[in-house]
């Protein structure tokens, strides 16, 4: 599908850090954008997860713009919204996103992140008249459970690395590949739920013969999000070190490694996909090998780059199923879109988190 041809979007999760990103994107492109957005982060987070400004900013800012209240597990209200717009493309970003939360209310997460991609993806199927159309679904590394942990690691004096001796099928230098197992792991139930919907978009795609992508966000950045304790590393930590904000280190000596992407970069991997789309296809993305990052180089760039010193403890218990090491290898996505480049690196993107945070 070319640029020109996609004259309407619908994006789940419009508040959110990829759903404001895409919606910001399609409007400035000149597309009728609709937002479905019910604000549920808040409920998820509190005050600190609330996305009504972002939708509100959406509003003002773009003539071009609707969000619609509508809980992506209403199954009526999703179907008659789709027969009704008729989407060229569907960005499915909304879910719980956090381990900890989902712990805390299990069905409610099960439910918005499994039920409400099954709701999405069966009103794509039977609402959308041109087959042609492309649904997008954002998910996550977390399907790949505790498996990135079972790998051979080394430590460093400030972080963990992958070793270059390795048994486990999919893990190498440059990452964890789409080959990693699913299977045999601890996922926490955020993963699980995760998972289930990850999977019911390949069979979607597969069996229905659908143009649909699947992407497994590692770390996902930047300036706009809504970050918390439980969700949004990055913007977090950064937050903490601006606000001189207690910071809270869990387990792993502060040498976990995370990848992390902006969100202008997960767009234009979605624009990439959706120009030339598959049918169920999962892809890996990240910021690679290039943009990994432990919690402790990130304390250090803070304060020699910028001059905070971030007021952290440390706590010796790591959240269940959170991954010691995880850095995406992208080969598979960069061989079906071989002009698809990385444009922000991790120091750049925490310049922009501090600027924001600082107005």
């Amino acid at each position: 599908m070319k640029s020109d041809d996609i004259k309407t979007v619908l994006v789940t999760g419009a508040g959110g850090l990829i759903g404001s990103e895409a919606s910001k994107y399609f409007c400035k492109l000149g597309c009728k954008v609709i937002g479905v957005d019910n604000n549920m982060r808040k409920e998820f987070f509190g005050e600190a997860g609330d996305t009504s400004k972002v939708i509100h900013s959406l509003s003002t800012s773009y003539s071009n713009f609707t969000n619609y209240s509508i809980d992506i597990r209403d199954t009526k209200g999703i179907e008659e919204l789709l027969s009704s717009q008729q989407p060229d493309v569907i960005i499915h970003t909304a879910a719980q996103p956090s381990h900890d939360w989902a712990a805390k209310d299990p069905y409610k997460d099960f439910t918005v992140n499994a039920n409400g991609t099954l709701v999405m993806l069966e009103a794509f199927r039977k609402c959308i008249k041109n087959p042609d159309k492309v649904f997008v679904h954002m998910s996550t590394n977390k399907v790949y459970g505790d498996n990135p942990n079972k790998v051979h690691l080394i430590e460093k004096d400030k972080r963990y690395d992958y070793s270059d001796s390795q048994t486990i099928k999919g893990v190498s230098l440059e990452g964890i590949s789409e080959e990693m197992s699913l299977d045999n792991c601890t996922h926490s139930l955020f993963g699980v739920s995760k998972c289930a919907g990850d999977l019911l978009a390949q069979e979607y795609g597969g069996y229905f013969d659908l143009n649909i992508g699947i992407f497994r966000g590692g770390c996902l950045t930047g300036p706009q999000h809504s970050a918390v304790e439980l969700h949004g590393y990055l913007t977090y930590i950064v937050e903490c070190a601006v606000n001189k904000t207690p910071y809270k280190i869990l387990g792993y000596n502060g040498k976990q490694v995370r990848d992390q992407i902006h969100s202008v970069d997960v767009i234009s991997a979605f624009i990439e996909f959706i120009q030339n789309p598959k049918k169920g296809e999962a892809y890996n993305i990240g910021g690679c090998k290039e943009n990994s990052i432990s919690i402790l180089e990130t304390i250090d760039i803070l304060s020699k780059d910028f001059g905070l010193n971030l007021n952290y403890s440390y706590v010796d218990k790591n959240r269940i199923g959170d991954h010691i090491c995880y850095y995406s290898d992208m080969s598979k996505f960069k061989k079906d879109y071989p002009t698809w480049k990385i444009s922000k690196n991790v120091s750049g993107i925490i310049k922009e988190i501090i600027d924001a945070k600082k107005k």
